[in-house]
């Protein structure tokens, strides 16, 4: 079988969930597959590549704008694959006879005012056309399958449910090593961690002001250390530690190299998600397997994904944060148990079952054309 992929995503630098799905999953079905032939399409070529199989060949097509539509889409038509894979972005406008979209969230719709007009405009017909489009769509989580099924009216039958996994290099890293690591990023002793694009609908402006409720009954709370390339609508973000006097205990760390993630993680003493709205919540796994006890959202998908390994708040009651942080800071031996809880939890979820899921939806439709 033929399998062409969009593989734009492994040509950015700074990765970010998309890029990091997309790697991982191309790293893992290169591992599994040895009999069907590949093709990555790249609209540059990428610094660097998984490692693949003879099976597997790239092809850069270039073109500094519209790329999906104006040089992917008509080259799909000339090469004519079995089945498409694009596991994250939009079909072209010349969609191939057979393809598969991965579809990651539907944050757009929950919260609006979390994105600009115009971004959410495009998110919401890009969805639209994907989905009808598609001969099948992979959705990251239960919670998108639902979103899907709400927001697009597209049959159930249509949308196969494929988790991502964690990376081996997600461990218990050295104190050392971690320490290093953390100085690097100006980060000396302890720290709280927030590691996701800084934007509006990861509930920053919440988590900042839980952070100084929680800081008036412990002064002693480590710092807090927000990390992640800056998204859309963040200037209030950076300003909110000024506006509430605490900006000494928070720290933008910027973009963290995706080589030093594991061991940053692995270093922090608590790690801190209670976004509004994710349609996985990756660094909630990744945060467990480092040996690190993780505060996230009772919202979305973070319970499914979080299982019972996490403290889960409702992220728009600011009190409610703030006492999670609390409890977790001032009892050691709560954090121990989520600790543990969260090695064996993270565990389960594997890049070579993502790859073995996404690889059966692709033999599918490839040879039948649909589900």
């Amino acid at each position: 079988m033929q399998i062409a992929i969009d593989a734009s995503r492994l040509a950015v630098g700074q990765r970010t969930g998309t890029e990091s799905y997309t790697t991982e999953l191309v790293r893992a079905l290169a591992q599994i597959d040895r009999s069907n032939d590949y093709c990555l399409y790249f609209n540059q070529f990428p610094a660097a590549l998984p490692a693949l199989g003879r099976n597997w060949r790239i092809k850069p097509i270039p073109a500094p704008r519209l790329w999906t539509h104006l040089r992917l889409g008509p080259t799909w038509q000339i090469d004519r694959p079995d089945v498409a894979f694009v596991p994250a972005h939009v079909l072209p406008s010349l969609p191939p006879r057979r393809s598969v979209v991965t579809i990651h969230d539907l944050g757009y719709e929950h919260h609006p005012e979390s994105h600009p007009a115009r971004q959410r405009l495009y998110l919401r017909y890009s969805t639209l056309w994907s989905t009808r489009m598609a001969s099948q769509i992979i959705a990251i989580s239960e919670a998108t399958k639902r979103d899907l099924l709400h927001y697009t009216g597209i049959p159930a039958a249509k949308i196969s449910v494929v988790y991502h996994g964690v990376h081996e290099r997600f461990h218990q890293h050295p104190a050392e090593q971690s320490k290093a690591t953390a100085a690097k990023y100006g980060l000396h002793g302890e720290y709280l961690l927030f590691i996701s694009t800084i934007q509006p609908r990861k509930n920053l402006l919440r988590l900042i002001e839980a952070y100084a409720q929680a800081r008036q009954q412990c002064p002693d709370l480590p710092i807090l250390a927000l990390g992640g390339k800056t998204g859309w609508l963040t200037e209030q973000i950076t300003k909110q530690a000024q506006q509430l006097g605490i900006s000494e205990h928070v720290a933008f760390l910027g973009y963290v190299d995706d080589n030093d993630l594991p061991a940053l993680l692995s270093g922090a003493t608590i790690y801190l998600l209670p976004s509004l709205y994710e349609g996985f919540g990756m660094t909630v796994l990744e945060a467990m397997a480092s040996g690190v006890p993780v505060i996230t959202s009772k919202v979305s998908s973070l319970p499914e994904v979080a299982g019972n390994a996490a403290l889960l708040v409702e992220p728009t009651q600011t009190e409610a944060i703030a006492a999670a942080i609390v409890s977790l800071w001032q009892n050691p031996v709560q954090r121990h148990d989520l600790r543990e809880r969260g090695l064996v939890w993270a565990k389960q979820w594997t890049w070579q079952r993502c790859a073995e899921q996404t690889l059966a939806v692709l033999t599918t439709v490839g040879n039948n054309g649909s589900f």
